[in-house]
């Protein structure tokens, strides 16, 4: 596995990280076995950024990480503010403080490599004092680096100002190539750590789903396919589904013979070289070779990048929803 370093953590982790959401049973239920066997696996494959947040499964992802990291060599990110009475408006230190000393013990703890502002409302970001006060955390010693993850351009530029950021969360895949403008160069510059979520587009983007496809009913694909629960575009990065369904049969026309469609949409991002890592979450322990491959395959030509940047504006971007 192919290393980067995480901006000015000076951490180097593994080229694609493993995104946590599903150990809570977010994406369905997900029981003890396999979420065992999937850590399991992302430690075989050198899979050395694991990223969580305490809403997962209110605190079982992270109990689970917890319990399975020790000795792991991994590094271990977690996120805070969307739960434990914070959001939308009730921010405090108090509470910010009780919310990442819950984390450190059930990851078992005493402190956060990486603790980041999980989707904070624009108005508060906006405000400031929130950014001090993960500040004073960091002196501390309850965290050792903090960070943001954000849902749109203008929140990540927000943050990009704050000198005590250390890494950045972003959605950026084929169906939002945003960032790359003004975001991803601006984040170098500062020496932020790029990490990337929903690569696949919540799975989109591998190639796997028709317009007949249902998701279960516990699976936000399922019960915030428009934005009913939180923001569409943590969803599908914004896009309609079976419009969905519809780029991506346009991608596959795109693809490098024989490059599987995920490994191509992974394949993409790591071609940009501001990214640290890439946090791809998977149901079943064997989806973990897949995106692991990703950062064996060679790089796309420029050409290709192009082509798929025109295609991006001309054909995707009019069909985003919830801003970017």
């Amino acid at each position: 596995m192919k290393t980067r370093r995480l901006g000015k953590t000076g951490f180097e982790v593994s080229e694609i990280g493993l995104g946590c959401w599903q150990l809570g049973g977010d994406f369905g239920p997900v029981g003890d076995e396999t979420a065992t066997a999937i850590l399991d696996a992302a430690n075989q494959a050198g899979v050395t950024f694991w990223d969580t947040a305490d809403v997962y499964g209110g605190g079982l992802s992270e109990s689970r990480i917890g319990a399975h990291a020790k000795g792991a060599g991994v590094h271990l990110a977690t996120k805070l503010g969307r739960g434990g009475g914070l959001f939308p408006d009730n921010y405090s230190k108090d509470g910010l403080r009780k919310s990442l000393e819950g984390s450190a013990a059930r990851l078992g703890v005493t402190a956060l490599d990486l603790a980041q502002l999980h989707c904070v409302p624009t108005e508060v970001l906006r405000a400031g004092a929130i950014f001090g006060w993960m500040d004073e955390f960091k002196a501390e010693g309850l965290v050792k680096h903090w960070g943001a993850s954000v849902e749109t351009i203008e929140e990540g530029m927000l943050c990009l100002e704050q000198p005590g950021l250390a890494t950045l969360q972003i959605i950026f895949n084929l169906f939002r190539q945003d960032a790359a403008e003004e975001l991803l160069p601006k984040a170098a510059e500062k020496d932020v750590g790029i990490i990337v979520r929903l690569p696949l587009a919540s799975g989109l983007l591998s190639g796997k789903y028709d317009k007949d496809t249902v998701f279960e009913a516990t699976d936000h694909r399922n019960y915030n396919a428009d934005g009913q629960a939180f923001s569409v575009g943590e969803t599908f990065a914004g896009i309609e589904f079976s419009r969905g369904v519809e780029l991506v049969t346009e991608l596959k026309g795109l693809a490098p013979s024989g490059m599987e469609m995920s490994q191509f949409a992974l394949r993409w991002i790591l071609d940009h070289p501001q990214v640290s890592t890439v946090i791809a979450g998977v149901s079943k322990p064997e989806q973990l070779a897949d995106n692991v491959a990703a950062s064996d395959q060679r790089s796309l030509f420029p050409a290709l990048m192009g082509q798929l940047g025109v295609w991006y504006e001309e054909s995707v971007k009019p069909e985003i929803r919830g801003g970017v």
